[in-house]
């Protein structure tokens, strides 16, 4: 009897702390359709794991953004903001090979607006 009550007790506790843990919402970032569009035009194809551009993945990986630790989130936010304002993103060559993947003025908007916002959330989180 002591034995079988000893095994419900341990089962229970055990099945509590991982209801709770699982009760706890994931706080994941959710990319904005327009944003999202704007990078799967633009800046997808060599920033993600897939890519055959090493330099590009090595950069930033999309898909690994959201795995990152908070302080090289903030840093990744920050340097798409960064690029984007200097135009350095995407490369000029790789534009003379694909003038569609250019950013207009609105697509950098977009980018800055968002990368800037990302940022600062998660340096209030800190």
């Amino acid at each position: 009897m002591k034995k079988s009550f000893f095994l419900f007790v341990s089962v229970f506790v055990i099945v509590s702390f991982i209801a709770i843990g699982s009760d706890k919402p994931e706080k994941k970032s959710v990319m904005p359709e327009n944003v999202k569009a704007v990078i799967d035009k633009s800046c997808f194809g060599c920033h993600n794991t897939d890519s055959k551009n090493e330099d590009g993945k090595d950069a930033l990986d999309f898909k690994k953004l959201e795995s990152l630790s908070k302080i090289k989130q903030i840093s990744a936010y920050k340097e798409i903001s960064e690029v984007v304002e200097e135009n350095d993103m995407p490369p000029k060559k790789f534009l003379e090979r694909f003038p569609e993947k250019a950013l207009s003025d609105a697509d950098k908007k977009v980018l800055i607006e968002w990368s800037k916002k990302e940022a600062e959330t998660l340096v209030k989180g800190i």
